[in-house]
């Protein structure tokens, strides 16, 4: 049995909430439920009883927990002693990251990183592709959008609005539009993932929801790309608030229809098991939040986004 299986075990015990530990322990509600069908599987007995409200220790489990509680007590001692050995951050960070994210963000945060630590190492693959981890020869990968598989571990690093943008230059040509039924006229600027094309837009109010189909002459597989035909005023691209950053705090382009919000993403680290989960992709999880979330506010500061995406 996987030991950080056992301790997840221990938290539900404490908490009697399989969403309360999992929330302590930094991971879904879902993956922490999967981990405890993995012990209790290994097991041959139910260490829960569950009902829809509550859920309390069985005869097994009143008999299990202490056991294990002593088992984990020791073996964290057995780490303890062995503490000055391996007190320094050090491996191969093995990560797969999304062409815009990676290149114009997330690379740099790495390189200050391998700086500050001589013995860390990097192998990227970089590519707006859905990832396999064992094909692809990964151990992390950063994405935008929660993971939907149980059965990999996520930290969930930040909210990130997805706006629609476009160059002065462009809205001079071609007018501002200012209401989704506006957008019939203009270029749109696509990501496509295999053969599908995304020109198909939705937009809310807060109150309705419209959805767009757009005509445009470019699309791509390269998120870059996309932000590269933004910022040079080929049409309207909708882009993450984190890739267009730097463009829209410089300038290059400007954010519209701001009355119709996009739908919202969010930005997660995710790992194909817990062993994954290494002191180094800690302390890039880390740097990844502190520094999109200084990104965010920025953006915030300058009016770009609402304050409520920092929540």
């Amino acid at each position: 049995m996987n030991i950080e299986d056992l301790k997840l075990i221990l938290k539900v015990a404490e908490f009697r909430s399989i969403t309360l530990a999992a929330a302590k322990l930094d991971m879904r509600t879902a993956t922490a439920s999967a981990a405890i069908k993995r012990v209790e599987s290994a097991l041959g007995s139910e260490l829960f009883v569950r009902t829809t409200r509550h859920l309390r220790l069985s005869a097994a489990g009143e008999r299990y927990i202490p056991q294990c509680e002593q088992a984990i007590a020791v073996l964290e001692l057995a780490k303890q002693n062995l503490k000055g050995e391996h007190d320094e951050i050090e491996g191969e960070l093995r990560v797969a990251l999304s062409s815009d994210l990676g290149r114009n963000l997330v690379i740099p945060w790495i390189d200050e990183l391998m700086d500050t630590f001589p013995k860390l190492s990097l192998r990227t693959h970089i590519s707006d592709s859905n990832i396999d981890f064992y094909r692809d020869s990964v151990d992390i990968a950063l994405r935008y959008g929660s993971p939907n598989d149980a059965s990999v571990y996520g930290f969930k690093i930040c909210n990130v609005p997805r706006l629609l943008c476009a160059t002065d230059e462009y809205l001079l040509q071609n007018g501002t539009p200012v209401h989704p039924d506006d957008l019939a006229s203009h270029q749109g600027l696509f990501y496509q993932l295999q053969d599908i094309i995304n020109n198909t837009w939705e937009f809310t109010d807060g109150e309705s929801k419209y959805k767009v189909k757009m005509n445009g002459r470019r699309a791509s597989n390269d998120g870059d790309l996309v932000r590269r035909w933004c910022v040079a005023g080929k049409g309207l691209a909708v882009k993450s608030a984190l890739d267009m950053a730097d463009d829209l705090l410089n300038d290059r382009v400007v954010t519209v229809m701001q009355d119709y919000q996009h739908v919202n993403g969010e930005l997660w680290l995710i790992c194909p098991s817990r062993q994954s989960i290494t002191p180094a992709v800690r302390l890039l999880r880390d740097a990844c939040r502190a520094k999109s979330q200084a990104i965010l506010q920025q953006l915030v500061n300058k009016g770009i986004i609402d304050k409520s995406v920092l929540s």
